[in-house]
C-alpha cells in the first residue's frame, strides 16, 4: 500500500488515480493527524508525503511529521512533494530521513519512475538474490578484478542497475569510475540504449548549455546548424557526467533543473523538451566538503546521490594486482600484434608492493612501457624497476605556515611540472587529476609550461 499525505484534495486524487492505474494499492490522507494515526496500525510500501499543510509555508510541519513517521515506519522510503522554490527544504528532509522530492507540478512518468525505484531498492524479498556471482550473467564490462573490496562494489552496483536511481560513483583518480558507469548501464533495462559519457572538467561555462542541451540554428553568431546536445542524445539512456566537482555554480543550476524535471531547452528554443534519461555521476572530490564550503550545490548533492557507489584504490585491494597486470599485458600484445609476453613471479610480487598513487591507471601505464621498452618475452621485477618513475618525493610540508590552500596548489603543480618535465599527462596523473582540470588550474594561476 502507498500512502499518500496532502491536504490539497486535488493532488490526493490526482496521485491516487495515477497509482491506482499502476496497479497499487493507496490510501490518501489530508494531514498530519490522519497520517499518524495510519502508521500507527499499518505499514505502507512507500509514503508520498506534502511539506506543508496550514497557511504556513516554512516547511516545519513536513519535517515534524517526516521524523514522526520515520519512528513508526524506519525503513518505509518517503518521497517529500515540494515547489521547486522550496528545494532548500526538501534537502533538510533529505537530511532527516527522506529517500527522495520531487517538485510541484511533477512530471507523472519520472514520479512513478522514481516511485518503482524507492520500492526496488528498499525490498526485502528481492535482497537475497543480489550475491555477485561467476555466471548469474551479470556484465563486468571489462572490470577486473576478485577482491572481497571490489566484488563488494559490483554487488551493489548489480543490485542497483536494474532501478532508474541515479548514481554517484567516488573514488579517488584512476580507479575506474568510468567502467563502474559503464556497468551501471550494461546490467539496466536501458542497455541498448545510448550511453552517452560527457567530461564536466573539459567543457568551459559558456559552452555549457550548448553542450548538454543542443542550440538551434543562429542561436549564436557560431550557431550555423542545428544541434543535438548530450541530454538529447542519451534520451532513453545513460548519461555519464564524469567530473561533476568541477562544475561551475552557475551550471550546477542548470544541471540540477534538468535533472528534477526531466525537461531542457536547446539555445535558441522557447520550447521545453522531454529527455528520459539515467544518470550516473563520478568525482574524485569530496562533495560533502565542497557543500560545506558552499562550492557546490546541496540541493544537486542530494539529486545525484542517490546511490553512492564509493571505489577502493588500488592500494586497498592489491590482491587484484596480479590479474590487472596480465590483463594489460595480453591486451598490449593483442593490440600491437605481439607475441604474447609472461610475467616473471617476482616482477608481480614487485608491482603488488608499489603505491600506485595514480591507482589503476598509473599500474596500466607502467606495465605497457616495461612491456614496450623492453621487448621481452618474460618480464622480470628488474624490467619494472628500470621503468618505475616515482612521482618526486619533495616535501611539501616545509615552509607552509602562512600559505593559503590557493598558494599551496599552485606551489604543487609547479613542483609536479618540474619532476615530470612538463609532461601533462604525466603531471595530471601524479597530482591525481584529469589533463582539463590540469589545464584549468594552469590557466588560473598564470603558469606557463611548454609540454
Amino acid at each position: 500500500m502507498i500512502l499518500i499525505i496532502d491536504d490539497d484534495s486535488a493532488i490526493r486524487s490526482s496521485l491516487s488515480f495515477m497509482l491506482k492505474r499502476a496497479k497499487y494499492d493507496v490510501l490518501a490522507v489530508s494531514g498530519p493527524k490522519e497520517a499518524i494515526g495510519t502508521v500507527r496500525s499499518v505499514t505502507p510500501q512507500l509514503i508520498l508525503m506534502d511539506m506543508n499543510f496550514s497557511l504556513s509555508t516554512n516547511g516545519e510541519e513536513g519535517l515534524i511529521l517526516l521524523r514522526q513517521v520515520k519512528l513508526f515506519c524506519p525503513n518505509v522510503p518517503v518521497i517529500l512533494m515540494t515547489a521547486w522554490g522550496s528545494i532548500p527544504l526538501a534537502v533538510q528532509g533529505m537530511q532527516a530521513g527522506a529517500f527522495d522530492f520531487i517538485t510541484k507540478p511533477w512530471n507523472n512518468a519520472a514520479l512513478m519512475q522514481r516511485i518503482e525505484t524507492a520500492l526496488e531498492l528498499t525490498s526485502k524479498d528481492k535482497s537475497a538474490d543480489t550475491v555477485l556471482t561467476d555466471d548469474d550473467g551479470f556484465d563486468r564490462s571489462h572490470i577486473i578484478g576478485k577482491s572481497k573490496a571490489l566484488l563488494d562494489v559490483l554487488t551493489t552496483v548489480k543490485r542497483v542497475a536494474r532501478t532508474g536511481a541515479s548514481v554517484l560513483v567516488t573514488g579517488e583518480s584512476g580507479t575506474g569510475k568510468e567502467l563502474i558507469a559503464e556497468a551501471v548501464h550494461m546490467n539496466s533495462p536501458r542497455r541498448n540504449k545510448p550511453f552517452v559519457k560527457v567530461n564536466l572538467g573539459g567543457i568551459s561555462q559558456t559552452l555549457f548549455e550548448s553542450e548538454m542541451f543542443g542550440h538551434k540554428k543562429g542561436a549564436f553568431t557560431d550557431a550555423v546548424t542545428d544541434r543535438k546536445g548530450r541530454f538529447e542524445l542519451a534520451d532513453k539512456g545513460t548519461i555519464f557526467l564524469d567530473e561533476i566537482g568541477e562544475l561551475d555554480l552557475s551550471c550546477q543550476v542548470k544541471l540540477l533543473r534538468v535533472l528534477q524535471e526531466q525537461t531542457f531547452e536547446p539555445l535558441g528554443e522557447s520550447r521545453p523538451r522531454k529527455v528520459d534519461v539515467r544518470v550516473v555521476c563520478a568525482t574524485n572530490a569530496n562533495l560533502e566538503q565542497m557543500v560545506r564550503e558552499h562550492t557546490f550545490r546541496e540541493d544537486l548533492f542530494y539529486r545525484i546521490n542517490l546511490i553512492t557507489v564509493h571505489l577502493p584504490a588500488l592500494r586497498e585491494r592489491r590482491e587484484d594486482i596480479p590479474l590487472l597486470a596480465r590483463h594489460f599485458a595480453d591486451s598490449r600484445c593483442k593490440a600491437d600484434g605481439l607475441s604474447p609476453v609472461e610475467l616473471a613471479d617476482d616482477a608481480l610480487d614487485y608491482l603488488s608492493h608499489l603505491p600506485y598513487p595514480g591507482n589503476i591507471r598509473e599500474l596500466k601505464n607502467l606495465v605497457e612501457r616495461t612491456l614496450l621498452v623492453c621487448g621481452k618475452q618474460q618480464l622480470t621485477a628488474d624490467d619494472f624497476k628500470a621503468q618505475y618513475h616515482p612521482t618526486s618525493t619533495t616535501s611539501v610540508t616545509e615552509n607552509l605556515q602562512g600559505l593559503t590552500l590557493e598558494e599551496l596548489e599552485k606551489r604543487t603543480i609547479m613542483q609536479a611540472l618540474e619532476a615530470h618535465g612538463n609532461n601533462l599527462s604525466q603531471v595530471a596523473l601524479s597530482l591525481g587529476i584529469s589533463r582539463a582540470a590540469l589545464y584549468r588550474r594552469l590557466e588560473k594561476y598564470g603558469i606557463s609550461f611548454n609540454d
